[in-house]
Order: structure tokens, then C-alpha cells, then sequence
């Protein structure tokens, strides 16, 4: 880093703290989870294309994924938000989305919060959502933990889901400085996905131990997939938890100029302008790939991820989980797969 950059990120820093992130410390659990002391960022800003197939036929339209019924009477977002409830109170649960999808998530987002919701002008990938909600809550302490969700995934056990989550807010405290990664135990040489490859293989027995990351796997080939099952690598669930100045550090790091103009833009009452000015930036590729050396990944073996990113992930976990939704019956041209 050279000393322009380590300049900038000072200067970010300083502005950060200039605005006296503050929380209530004296917030009391929920039951036996920690979720009221933490806070859960639901990214539902993309525009789901692989999808729009689907989509049309199910819902009439070509709206994003995650504002379709897809898995049965709720929607993707909905369905999410109502996974991570035990962990997080209703008032503690932000959701990214982007403005032009307003006529989708205005639908179920009415009886919201009134801070539930923070609408980018435009979709500029998930770092840039990740950094614009953490941003824009002025109450946000440092030490706060963080979880971020993508929603366009199923889980066939969401209570071990919910553990693994748990895991790793657990794993977030013990390391300040670290972003704690939730790897799928791959059952398969998926091509699709991405890898996280630990420094150390997880044993069997080694539950909810968080291991050092090595580097990441983006959509390798059939023969790195299968080498990359062997050695005990996980897929990428995109799971992402860290105290608040943890993301703030690492994505300061990678794009110092753009967590400047965000922090500046909010300020002034102004994302429009900067959101037309700063390029996309990939949580996962942008952000932590290249710093893995503050990267830890808890092992999820039993909850049983998917990710709904094409028709014949849905399709197959529609028949795996048998799970028939009013819409399958009503479309033609689809042929429902068998599960294995």
C-alpha cells in the first residue's frame, strides 16, 4: 500500500469516527440468541437475469428473483427475512435493494420499519450494498456485528442454518479483525459456485471450528472442483459476518476512493450522483478474495444450502425437498425433475 492509499484510509477513518457511531449498549438478548446485539443486511438489489425465465412464468412478469414466490406462498426476500428472525430483531434487520425495483419490494415492505429499507439509485454490486447500509446507519457502534444474506438461497435444516450463524457471531467477537466466511460442505464438484479454501483441512469433528482462509476458487473447472472436494473445500454460501469496523476496514482497503464518496454522497444527502459515478464493486471478488489473511470460514455440513442462481437449481430443490408450489402446476414446458 503505498502512501496515498494509507492517507486515504486514515482520512476515512477519521470521517468515520468523526460521526460518533454510537448503539444501545443496553440492549437484552432475544431468548438465548444474541441477535438483538447484532445486525442483519439482507442484499436483494440484483436484477436476478438467469432467472427472468422463471420468473415471467411463475409470477407474469420479469422481476427479480428475490421479489418471486418461488418456493411456495412467500417470496425469496420474505422467506429470508423470516430464516434470520430468531437471530435478529425486526427493527435490526436491513435490507438493500435498488430503486427501480420499487414497484416489487414495495409490496411486503409497507408494514416494514421505517429504516428497514435502503434503496440505491442504482445496483452497483454487493460491496458498494454492503458498505451503503453499514454507511447509512449513523448508530451503528464499531464493535457491532454484522451479517450479511443474499436471498436467492434455500436451506433444507434451517435450524442447523441458524447455528452456523451463530457460530459465526461468536467467531466475529473472538476476532475483531476478521470477516468470518460460512463455507457448504460440498457434496459435489459444483462448477457453478465459488470455493473457499481453507489453510488447514476441517475435519468431521471439528464443529463450527473457524479455520484461516487460504484463497478463494471462483467457478473453477471440472477437474479443480472435483481436486477442491478432496482436499475438504467448502463452496462460498456468501455468508458474511464481522464487526462494523472490520467491513469498514477491509472495504476501505479495496476501495478507499468509493467508501469516501459514499460517506461524503450520504453526508450530503446526495447517493445519486455518486452511485452514477463509481463503478461496481463484487463483495466477494473485490473484497475478500485478495485479503485472506483476514478471512476465517465456519464449516455448515448440516444445513443443507442452495443456491437458487439458474431454473434447474430451482427445479431440483423443489423435487429434493418436495415442495410443490401453487404456480408449478400452472405453467407448461417445464419438465419437473425426479429427486435422486
Amino acid at each position: 500500500m503505498d502512501a496515498s492509499e494509507s492517507d486515504r484510509i486514515g482520512r476515512l477513518h477519521a470521517l468515520l469516527e468523526s460521526r460518533t457511531l454510537r448503539c444501545n449498549e443496553g440492549s437484552e438478548m432475544k431468548g438465548q440468541r444474541p441477535g438483538s446485539v447484532a445486525w442483519g443486511v439482507l442484499l436483494a438489489g440484483g436484477d436476478g437475469t438467469r432467472l427472468h425465465s422463471l420468473t415471467k412464468k411463475i409470477e407474469g412478469d420479469t422481476l427479480p428473483k428475490q421479489f418471486c414466490r418461488m418456493l411456495g406462498d412467500e417470496t425469496l426476500l420474505a422467506q429470508t427475512r423470516h430464516r434470520i428472525s430468531p437471530l435478529f430483531d425486526a427493527d435490526k434487520i436491513i435490507t438493500v435493494v435498488t430503486k427501480k425495483h420499487e414497484a416489487f419490494y414495495s409490496r411486503e415492505t409497507n408494514d416494514w420499519p421505517p429504516t428497514a429499507v435502503v434503496a440505491q439509485p442504482e445496483n452497483r454490486g454487493t460491496g458498494v450494498a454492503i458498505a451503503t447500509a453499514i454507511l447509512m446507519r449513523r448508530d451503528l457502534d464499531p464493535d457491532v456485528i454484522v451479517a450479511a444474506f443474499s436471498c436467492d438461497h434455500h436451506y433444507s435444516d434451517e435450524a442447523a442454518f441458524l447455528n452456523a450463524i451463530e457460530a459465526g457471531m461468536l467467531a466475529a467477537r473472538n476476532n475483531p479483525d476478521a470477516i468470518v466466511l460460512i463455507g457448504a460442505e460440498a457434496t459435489n464438484p459444483e462448477t457453478e459456485y465459488g470455493w473457499i479454501e481453507p489453510v488447514q483441512t476441517l475435519v468431521n469433528g471439528a464443529r463450527f471450528a473457524p479455520a484461516r482462509v487460504r484463497q478463494f476458487w471462483e467457478k473453477p473447472t471440472l477437474a479443480t472442483a472435483c481436486y477442491l472436494q478432496r482436499r475438504g473445500c467448502l463452496w462460498n454460501t456468501f455468508v458474511t459476518i464481522g464487526r462494523v469496523s472490520a467491513f469498514i476496514d477491509l472495504l476501505c482497503r479495496a476501495a478507499a476512493n468509493i467508501m469516501l464518496r459514499l460517506s461524503a454522497g450520504i453526508m450530503e444527502n446526495d447517493l445519486d450522483s455518486v452511485y452514477r459515478s463509481i463503478p461496481p464493486v463484487d463483495f466477494s471478488r473485490d473484497v475478500l478474495a485478495p485479503q485472506p489473511e483476514r478471512l476465517l470460514v465456519i464449516r455448515d455440513a448440516g444445513s443443507g444450502w442452495t443456491d437458487l442462481g439458474n431454473p434447474n437449481r430451482v427445479f431440483d430443490t423443489l423435487a429434493r425437498e418436495r415442495i410443490a408450489p401453487a404456480w408449478l402446476d400452472s405453467i407448461s414446458g417445464v419438465a419437473m425433475p425426479v429427486a435422486g
